[in-house]
C-alpha cells in the first residue's frame, strides 16, 4: 500500500472506497468522498484497511 492507491475498508454497515494520503507505522490517514462532505480525511488502523507496509531491514554494526 503506497500513498495514492484506492482502497476499500469497512464503514458503518457497509463498504467505502478512499485514497491513501499518507502511511504510518500502525495507521493509514484516507481521502474520502461522503455525499456532504466531498474530500473528507479520516485516520484507521491498517490492520483494518489492508496489509502492512514492506519495511526495511535495519542494519547491523559489525565490529
Amino acid at each position: 500500500m503506497e500513498v495514492g492507491d484506492k482502497v476499500t475498508f469497512p464503514f458503518a454497515s457497509g463498504e467505502k472506497e478512499g485514497e491513501v494520503l499518507r502511511v504510518l507505522e500502525k495507521t493509514v490517514f484516507l481521502k474520502v468522498d461522503f455525499p456532504r462532505h466531498p474530500g473528507k480525511i479520516i485516520k484507521r488502523p491498517l490492520h483494518v484497511v489492508g496489509t502492512k507496509p514492506k519495511r526495511r531491514k535495519k542494519r547491523t554494526k559489525k565490529s
